[in-house]
């Protein structure tokens, strides 16, 4: 397990493809991709369009608006290009005669959905910069990507097969259909890169923007520990039989995180704090959380990308793809992801039970759990999840950490009745018609498992909205949820920014905030309180600060700033024992009941 600069044996080249694209970096500083798209045998009335969203990230993102001055011609000649609506095209040509079409892609989005370019890097994923040919996705597509002349050190990777390339990386992939290409991000630059082998697969792990202190084999060892056992979770019995590599692309940034996976290959963005560093032994707390998100977007490389919702099969780019099941593919995902980091020794049982515990406390805490199913989040992806506001907490739950604790019952609930969540995953892995999936068949693999419904689990778990079970299922494994005292801003139920003033994000249904007229956006900066010799007044900039000038259950008036209005809210403080519960934390009661369910135990 060694780092190495990129190196691909050319390869002799077959005839091209029916679709072929360049991909030129036509402007590094004005951000601009330029594209080249021959289309061998075009419909004389040839559509194109470029999806509105990419798989993973559930919201229509308009990748269109970045497209620019499409143009083509045919032998030589030009033909009309017509906007049909605001992703898809019509170009009026000949059957059977090459159609080549140019256009321009901006590129200024840094996250793991778009495109970027500029002096240091570039990345994309076809999405966002390749047309879609209608009526040609199913036959072979392929992908060419020039070098800029003035960035002749720069790498390229992508977990696309190489037909012919450079040393560097550039220069001419293949995919089978437009699925395949789109789902093969494209990273380049001067990145650090290393490799290692996981179920006699080859993992390639490449890092953006790293430090000179980075520590790559200490990412590759930890990274290398979790591809193993997820690979033996999903495959005990063998290697992964459809994996023919994997390519890990992680930009380390000032200040970022977020992931998204492919079938092949995941993006991911990362606190380049964050990254581990030689000669620091201790794991910092930024670090685990950047294992969590690898172990999370190499578990989808089953759990969404193979194993998916028969909603997506296949996938429609024209528009929102929905289904009620995203509690189990991305709330199971979130199950594994810390729990994959206990079962490889990455983090120990306390450090595991913090994790868990603050995913318990997000859900309870939020009281929109209260309004919304997990299996209506799902559903909603595409106008809440994505687009969160100052009532979100209030009217929804989120299918990543609801999900998460749905997918910790089942797993306890199963162990209980001598089975367990590992086993349902790979039942449906392996009875699942071409592995898509429905809630009727996993209701179906339960039964296989059990010999009994699980209707009324499912039905209270993912379709209701009363708090699930966790203190009875964890007690049967040895674990006691206990409550802590509420933070004050829990107490309040307020979600704020604190600075030299309070800002406030968010008020939660039902608390003393709400019944005191706050509400999102307002500037608390003082209050007003009746002291025993008279009124006093102060200035707070945080939140804690209320306990030095009052006790708990006190009156007080909350001095805050609307639209540039002073106003004046009536607020009462809530008494210590009548304060939220909602704020647990995990303790070991049984060890011996504990290893039915996590067999490396440390004392809590």
């Amino acid at each position: 397990m060694t780092a190495h600069t990129a190196a691909t044996t050319p390869l002799t080249p077959p005839p091209l493809a029916p679709i072929h694209y360049q991909v030129a970096l036509h402007d590094v500083q004005a951000h601009l991709f330029r594209i080249t798209l021959t289309i061998a045998q075009p419909a004389q009335q040839q559509e194109v369009s470029l999806p509105v969203w990419i798989p993973g990230s559930y919201l229509v993102r308009e990748f269109a608006k970045n497209l620019h001055q499409l143009t083509a011609q045919q032998g030589g000649q030009a033909c009309t290009v017509t906007q049909c609506d605001k992703h898809r095209w019509r170009i009026s040509c000949t059957h059977g005669t090459p159609l080549v079409l140019t256009y321009l892609v901006s590129a200024y989005d840094s996250s793991v959905r778009m495109a970027w370019l500029d002096q240091r890097r570039g990345f994309f994923n076809g999405t966002s910069v390749l047309l879609r040919i209608h009526n040609q996705e199913h036959v072979a597509h392929d992908l060419e990507v020039i070098q800029h002349q003035n960035h002749q050190n720069w790498q390229l990777i992508t977990a696309l097969p190489a037909i012919k390339i450079e040393d560097n990386g550039f220069g001419h992939y293949r995919a089978q259909n437009y699925d395949e290409l789109v789902d093969s991000p494209v990273e380049m630059g001067t990145f650090w890169h290393g490799r290692f082998s996981a179920g006699g697969v080859e993992h390639h792990f490449v890092v953006a923007g790293a430090p000179a202190t980075f520590d790559g084999e200490r990412l590759l060892a930890d990274t290398q520990k979790i591809c193993v056992e997820q690979i033996r979770l999903w495959h005990p019995d063998g290697s992964p039989p459809e994996q023919r590599n994997y390519v890990f692309m992680l930009n380390a940034t000032h200040d970022g995180y977020g992931g998204l996976e492919h079938r092949h290959s995941t993006a991911l963005i990362c606190n380049r704090a964050d990254l581990p560093r030689q000669g620091v032994a201790q794991q910092a707390q930024g670090y685990t959380t950047l294992l969590g998100l690898i172990s999370h977007e190499y578990f989808h490389t089953w759990n969404v990308k193979r194993l998916r919702p028969a909603a997506f099969a296949p996938y429609n780019y024209n528009q929102e793809n929905y289904t009620e099941l995203l509690w189990f593919f991305e709330g199971l995902t979130s199950y594994y992801d810390d729990l994959v980091l206990h079962r490889t020794g990455l983090i120990d049982t306390p450090a595991y039970f913090k994790l868990l515990a603050k995913t318990i406390n997000q859900v309870l805490q939020t009281p929109g759990r209260k309004v919304q199913s997990v299996a209506q989040a799902s559903f909603d992806a595409w106008v809440k999840y994505y687009r969160p506001d100052e009532n979100t907490a209030n009217a929804t739950v989120s299918y990543y950490t609801k999900g998460a604790l749905v997918g910790l019952c089942l797993d306890l609930q199963l162990r209980r009745e001598g089975s367990n969540l590992d086993a349902l995953m790979r039942h449906l892995w392996q009875h699942c018609p071409d592995r898509q999936v429905t809630e009727e068949r996993i209701l179906a693999s339960l039964h296989a498992l059990t010999g009994r419904s699980w209707q009324p689990e499912l039905s209270a778990w993912v379709h209701g909205t009363d708090d699930l079970p966790l203190a009875d299922l964890l007690a049967t494994f040895g674990v006691t949820l206990e409550s802590q005292p509420a933070a004050t801003a829990q107490a309040l139920g307020l979600r704020v920014q604190e600075g030299s003033s309070i800002t406030i994000r968010q008020v939660l249904r039902g608390s003393p905030a709400e019944q005191a007229g706050m509400m999102a956006g307002d500037e608390w900066y003082g209050i007003e309180i009746n002291a025993g010799h008279g009124p006093q007044g102060w200035r707070i900039g945080t939140l804690d600060e209320l306990a030095l000038y009052t006790p708990p259950g006190s009156a007080l008036t909350a001095l805050i700033a609307r639209d540039k209005q002073l106003l004046r809210l009536p607020l009462q403080l809530p008494p210590a024992a009548n304060q939220p519960l909602s704020n647990v934390q995990l303790r070991t009661s049984d060890n011996t009941q504990l290893t039915q369910w996590l067999p490396s135990v440390s004392p809590v």
